[in-house]
Order: C-alpha cells, then sequence, then structure tokens
C-alpha cells in the first residue's frame, strides 16, 4: 500500500454568499464516508490519510459536491505529501515536531 498524506481546500465560487460552512459540510459527509481514509478538518482545509488511488478517488468526490449544490465553479488545490523511505501518518507528524519542542 502506498500511504499518502493530503491537504484539499475545495472552494466554490459565485455562490452569491461569502459563508461557504453549507458547502464545507457537505463536502465532510462525502469524506466521512469512505472509511478507508484518515481525515482531519482544519480551519482552512481537510487533511487526507490512506492509500494514494482512494485518496485521489475521494478527492474527486469532494470537487463535484459544490456542483452537486448549485456552484457554478469550483477551485480545488490538492497537496500531497507521498513518503516512501519509511511510514508517515499525520500523528507522528505532529508529534516529531511536538518533541522538538
Amino acid at each position: 500500500m502506498n500511504k499518502v498524506i493530503a491537504q484539499v481546500t475545495i472552494v466554490p465560487l459565485g455562490t452569491g454568499s461569502t459563508s461557504l460552512s453549507y458547502y464545507v459540510a457537505e463536502v465532510e459527509k462525502v469524506l466521512r464516508k469512505n472509511k478507508h481514509i484518515k481525515s482531519r478538518l482544519t480551519p482552512m482545509s481537510s487533511i487526507l490519510e490512506g492509500d494514494f488511488d482512494e485518496v485521489l478517488k475521494v478527492i474527486k468526490k469532494m470537487h463535484e459536491v459544490p456542483f452537486s449544490k448549485g456552484a457554478q465553479r469550483v477551485s480545488t488545490r490538492i497537496s500531497i505529501d507521498d513518503r516512501r523511505d519509511k511510514e508517515a501518518s499525520m500523528d507522528k507528524k505532529v508529534a516529531s515536531v511536538e518533541e522538538k519542542m
């Protein structure tokens, strides 16, 4: 298994409102249905951890959500950490920083 950590920010455009929490909630519902991916919601993005192919599949589903809710344009930014020399995880990355502080 090729496990990755990905950061995803999905922004619906042209919705007529500056509030995006409705869209974020709908996107998170799709993400949380996938039991093979560990995720963490942050104030600015979602962090995903799992098999590379599964992560990409769920990101595509997440990207489609705002369209299904009426958005005419969606901007999605993805950052992927693909480490192959040793197993990485969200928790391990945070713990590594915290132990150095």
